[in-house]
C-alpha cells in the first residue's frame, strides 16, 4: 500500500513537472521535495522488506508441501506393507488395484516436488515447474474423481485426494504471482525516482 502511494506521488511529479513530491508525513510542517538520498533509503527499505516477505512465504509453502509429500510417502509405505489398511485407501479396494494407488501417490509426490522447486527456485524458469505441477494435479484430480464417482456413496472425507496436489500448485502459483507483482512495483518505484538535493 505504501509502495503504491509513493509510486503515485513520484509518477505525478514526472507528469506535472511543476512541483516535486513532498514528504507525505503529517509530522513534517514543510512541503519540501524528498531528497534523493531519502528516496534511495525508502526504496531500499521497501526492497529489503519485500525480500524478507518473499523468503518467508516461499519457505512457508515449501515446508507445507514437503510435509504433505512426507505424508504421501507414509501412505505409500503403508499400502505396500499393509494393503488397504488406511481407510482412505480402503474405500477404493473394490475398484482400484493396489499398484494404481501407490502410483497415484508417487505422482502426487512428484507434483509436490515440482511445486517446491518452483516456489523456492530463483531461476527465470521457476514458473514452469509450478505449471507442470498444476497440470499433473489436474490429471490426478481426474484419476481420483473417476474412482470416487464409482463408489456406492460419495466420500467427502477423501476430497483432499483429488485436490491436494492441485491446490498446492495453485496456491504456489498465486503466491508467486503476488510476490512478483510486488517486486515489479518496487522496480517501477525506483524508476520514478527524481534528482533533488536539499540545501
Amino acid at each position: 500500500m505504501a509502495i503504491k502511494k509513493l509510486a503515485r506521488i513520484l509518477m505525478k511529479s514526472r507528469d506535472d513537472e511543476v512541483s516535486l513530491p513532498t514528504r507525505d508525513d503529517p509530522s513534517f510542517d514543510d512541503y519540501r521535495p524528498i531528497d534523493t538520498q531519502v528516496q534511495e533509503e525508502m526504496v531500499r527499505s521497501f526492497e529489503r522488506a519485500n525480500d524478507q516477505q518473499s523468503l518467508l512465504w516461499r519457505t512457508v509453502f515449501a515446508v507445507f508441501l514437503f510435509c504433505y509429500a512426507g505424508f504421501l510417502l507414509y501412505s505409500i509405505l503403508q499400502q505396500i506393507s499393509s494393503p488397504w489398511e488406511l481407510r482412505y485407501h480402503a474405500y477404493f479396494m473394490e475398484d482400484v488395484d493396489s499398484w494404481m494407488i501407490i502410483a497415484a501417490d508417487w505422482v502426487a509426490i512428484l507434483a509436490c516436488t515440482f511445486s517446491i522447486v518452483g516456489i523456492v527456485s530463483k531461476s527465470s524458469h521457476h514458473r514452469r515447474w509450478l505449471w507442470c505441477s498444476f497440470f499433473i494435479g489436474i490429471l490426478l484430480s481426474v484419476f481420483w474423481f473417476y474412482f470416487m464417482m464409482s463408489l456406492p456413496r460419495f466420500r467427502w472425507d477423501v476430497i483432499w485426494l483429488p485436490f491436494g496436489p492441485l491446490s498446492g500448485a495453485g496456491i504456489c502459483l498465486y503466491v508467486d504471482h503476488l510476490l512478483t507483482e510486488s517486486s515489479e512495483e518496487i522496480r517501477k518505484l525506483r524508476g520514478y525516482m527524481y534528482s533533488y538535493k536539499a540545501n
